[in-house]
């Protein structure tokens, strides 16, 4: 049995050390052709870094926001054709839409690529450093794993704060409406008055109207982009405003109340259920402690579930029902309000 184990590592390490040299060659032929498409290209990028106006001096936002707009046709320009084809995934605008909403210029199908590249050699210094199969595969899926839990992360930190920013920018295009400016200019204002991140999404529905696209269309782009109820909201009631009429005004001040009272409600749920989800990484953390301090007191004891392939099995099943644990804790604590 030990000898029959020992020849398939063997054979395994061999196939790795066969399959390194073959995958390096791919990929400095991935490089070159890149470098290539990125020389034909040049003429291209040109054009859009005309576009860009680079030259001219402008803000911080101004400049985002422009490059923002660009961004979709210059990823489409400078695509190749393994870009081509991981687009055609299923995966690759939902991605897209996270990277959107976090406010990454990435392409979808470039940082899937370059995520699918990295695991792979992850996994492949794991097997060549003689680690065990299951130890390097965990290591390239932790490697491809955690920028995407980062993007969803940094997604919602920055949707959350886009939504508090809500009534006050309702207030300030009110205050604008009733002072006789037009829905553009309040936008304008909006955009250049307050913080990020909703200065940027009002920036480029200003810029995008002034470009030609009707003002009503870029606002459902701007509703499509944060994928929010409360600027759902919003675009309703101005699209609704410019077909039949009203007071916008006073139609924003009710919308900013009562987005300011269910931001309060928010925070009172969450206060109230904060014990709950602090029990939940208690309860997550603390096998990992006590597991530790076993290794510390007993390390014969404890590194059973180590070297031992029944105690590597059931410390991944404790692992993964810890984390199912976790994840039923954040569902009943998480009230929607």
């Amino acid at each position: 049995m030990l000898d029959t184990t020992l020849a398939a590592s063997n054979a395994i390490i061999n196939a790795v050390f066969i399959a390194l040299p073959m995958l390096g060659s791919l990929l400095l032929a991935f490089g070159i052709y890149q470098v290539v498409m990125d020389l034909r290209s040049s003429s291209k990028q040109k054009v859009l870094d005309r576009l860009r106006d680079r030259g001219r001096k402008g803000g911080g936002k101004e400049r985002a926001v422009q490059e923002s707009i660009l961004r979709k046709r210059a990823q489409e320009l400078t695509a190749g054709s393994l870009d081509t084809w991981v687009s055609k995934l299923s995966v690759v605008p939902k991605l897209q839409t996270v990277l959107d909403q976090a406010n990454l210029p990435w392409s979808a199908t470039k940082t899937l690529v370059n995520l699918f590249a990295l695991s792979l050699f992850t996994i492949a210094g794991g097997l060549a450093a003689q680690y065990s199969i299951l130890t390097a595969l965990a290591a390239g899926g932790a490697v491809f794993a955690l920028p995407l839990f980062y993007f969803s992360h940094r997604r919602k930190k920055r949707l959350k704060r886009l939504v508090t920013q809500l009534p006050d920018s309702f207030e300030l295009i009110g205050q604008a409406l009733r002072a006789g400016h037009s829905l553009a200019s309040g936008i304008q204002l909006a955009s250049e008055q307050l913080p990020e991140p909703i200065a940027m999404e009002f920036g480029r529905v200003f810029h995008e109207q002034n470009l030609g696209i009707k003002i009503e269309d870029a606002m459902k782009g701007m509703a499509d982009r944060c994928g929010q109820m409360d600027v759902n909201f919003f675009v309703t009631a101005v699209l609704i405003q410019r077909q039949t009429g009203g007071d916008l005004a006073e139609v924003l001040d009710k919308m900013g109340v009562v987005i300011r009272d269910r931001i309060q409600l928010m925070g009172t749920v969450q206060a109230l259920t904060a014990e709950g989800r602090l029990s939940g990484w208690v309860l997550l953390a603390l096998p990992v402690v006590v597991f530790i301090v076993l290794l510390q007191m007993n390390y014969e004891y404890a590194s059973t579930l180590l070297h031992d392939p029944s105690g590597r099995m059931l410390l991944f099943a404790a692992g993964g029902m810890q984390l199912m644990g976790l994840a039923m804790i954040k569902k009943i604590v998480n009230i929607k309000v």
